[in-house]
């Protein structure tokens, strides 16, 4: 028994927040003009040199305003402990990097005492951490008591939509007047913290500071929630991710599988849900004229199937807006340049010998790409679906997407865009399009434009290459390959044979 409570603090200590220790704020103040200024600015207002490519922006430490804290809703800042985790840990899906690799925890502390000094903070007694209960452990039914006070008279929905993936009906704007998306809670690898429901827990009893995300542990507050109620939407939270969307490093390959008849022609065909999903990341393109610094979309899901004679592949992304210029609900919710949401598959014209690609950039002189692009559509014109072949971000030719048979069609639903593109899998120009054989690894490529996020023409996100691989139909494939082992067999034990027999008779001769 005391072996076991011993393991049990030792664990607690170890997930547990820092203890706070006293720093050094002069040295403090030195790693801080070696690592921190760049982004935070010299008097630490948040006004570096890189800020301006940064979403969401630097933290302003003179203003003491930190958005993630433990400390109690009614206590203004937050606490050292909470200051050294996030200089330790950093910040998920942000440009604030975590230190403990680089720095020494004394430094870190060092940090966490000049930062209070940013703010006039040294001689304040900071609060304790809030009081978290008697934690309700996650079940069944603490999750749908979870999900029916989450949607219970709008409390979380009215942001974090329907299905928590954060598809705001309102434009919404931190203190300093920037614009702040609510978090996609399908994603747990976004969250500032974490998703462990403990941190969930503190998120929602205090709130975020600076923006529109409310204390629902404020008893003035007309959706307050009980310690209880708390627990049970926390876990209705973490049980919202989703972890077949997760992106796998190993898993770079999008395998279609061969169907008999037709193909799917509709994104919510059930045979969809048969096939494997492959994400990958989305990264801002800056590498071309109008670079782009501010993404909003961080993944897409691909799936894809094919027949003898066409190729289909379903394309998903989280969008927190459905972007249709001209439409007056779009347009409040978006940045000023609100355009049209976009999806682009990139392949190159002729697989490439070796392991050399064409740029993926929107490939190079020696390496035309082949782009299928589809549009969402204004209030006056329809979605739209684009066929382009290019040799670079300039020396782009638009081609007809009807003649070649590309096809596609979208559906957006609770913050979720789905496109589905066809084409035949034959073409009638090898030097314009790819033949889409079986049993080839076939390079490809994504791009995506959040309309509401300013993005169009170059300023959009984009993937590296990855594969694209047509399974070989499995039909009578084992039964050949099973009869060419067994000859190969047959034929290795023939050879043994009449070769023991030469050696003995050899042997007899002697």
């Amino acid at each position: 028994m005391m072996k076991r409570l011993i393991l049990v603090v030792i664990s607690l200590w170890l997930s547990g927040p820092a203890l706070a220790e006293p720093g050094d704020a002069d040295n403090g103040a030195q790693v801080y003009a070696q690592r921190c200024v760049w982004c935070h600015g010299e008097e630490g207002d948040g006004e570096g040199p890189a800020a301006e490519r940064l979403n969401p922006p630097p933290r302003d430490f003179t203003s003491a305003q930190y958005k993630i804290k433990t400390t109690a809703f009614e206590d203004d800042f937050a606490n050292d402990d909470n200051m050294f985790r996030m200089i330790r840990d950093g910040m998920p899906a942000t440009a604030m990097p975590g230190w403990s690799d680089v720095l020494s925890e004394q430094e870190m502390w060092d940090l966490v005492w000049y930062i209070k000094t940013l703010a006039g903070l040294e001689e304040e007694e900071l609060g304790a951490d809030m009081d978290y209960g008697t934690q309700v452990e996650s079940s069944p039914e603490s999750i749908a008591t979870g999900k029916q006070l989450f949607h219970e008279d709008d409390r979380c929905v009215e942001c974090h939509g329907k299905e928590g993936k954060g598809d705001a009906v309102k434009g919404l704007k931190d203190d300093s007047g920037y614009r702040t998306w609510p978090r996609n809670l399908t994603k747990p690898w976004t969250f500032r913290a974490s998703n462990d429901p403990r941190d969930i827990f503190a998120r929602i009893s205090t709130g975020i500071p600076s923006t529109q995300m409310p204390a629902f542990g404020d008893p003035a507050s007309d959706k307050v929630l009980s310690v209880e109620e708390r627990w049970h939407v926390a876990n209705y939270v973490n049980s919202l991710a989703k972890t077949d969307k997760i992106v796998a490093p190993e898993n770079t390959v999008i395998k279609a599988d061969k169907l008999e008849g037709a193909l799917p022609d509709s994104v919510e065909d059930p045979r969809w849900q048969q096939t494997v999903p492959t994400t990958f990341f989305l990264v801002p393109q800056i590498i071309g004229e109008q670079r782009f610094f501010t993404p909003s979309n961080d993944t897409v899901t691909a799936r894809a199937v094919y027949n003898n004679e066409h190729f289909a592949i379903l394309l998903e992304w989280d969008d927190r807006t459905m972007s249709i210029p001209g439409d007056e609900t779009a347009e409040e919710i978006s940045d000023p340049e609100l355009s049209e949401d976009s999806i682009a598959i990139q392949l190159p014209v002729t697989i490439p010998e070796g392991s050399e690609k064409p740029y993926f950039g929107m490939g190079d002189t020696s390496h035309p790409v082949n782009m299928w692009q589809w549009k969402s559509g204004t209030l006056e014109n329809p979605a739209s679906v684009k066929l382009y072949n290019a040799t670079g971000f300039t020396e782009i030719e638009e081609r007809d997407a009807a003649a070649v048979g590309v096809e596609a069609t979208g559906v957006y639903k609770n913050g979720t865009w789905k496109v589905l593109m066809t084409r035949p899998r034959g073409v009638d120009d090898p030097q314009k399009d790819l033949e889409l054989g079986e049993g080839q690894f076939i390079p490809v490529a994504f791009a995506a434009w959040d309309g509401s996020n300013s993005e169009l023409g170059s300023r959009h996100t984009m993937t590296t290459w990855y594969w694209l691989l047509l399974k070989p139909d499995a039909g009578s494939t084992p039964a050949i390959s099973a009869i060419v082992i067994i000859m190969l067999l047959l034929a290795i034990q023939f050879w043994w044979v009449r070769t023991a027999t030469r050696t003995q008779r050899s042997g007899q001769s002697t």
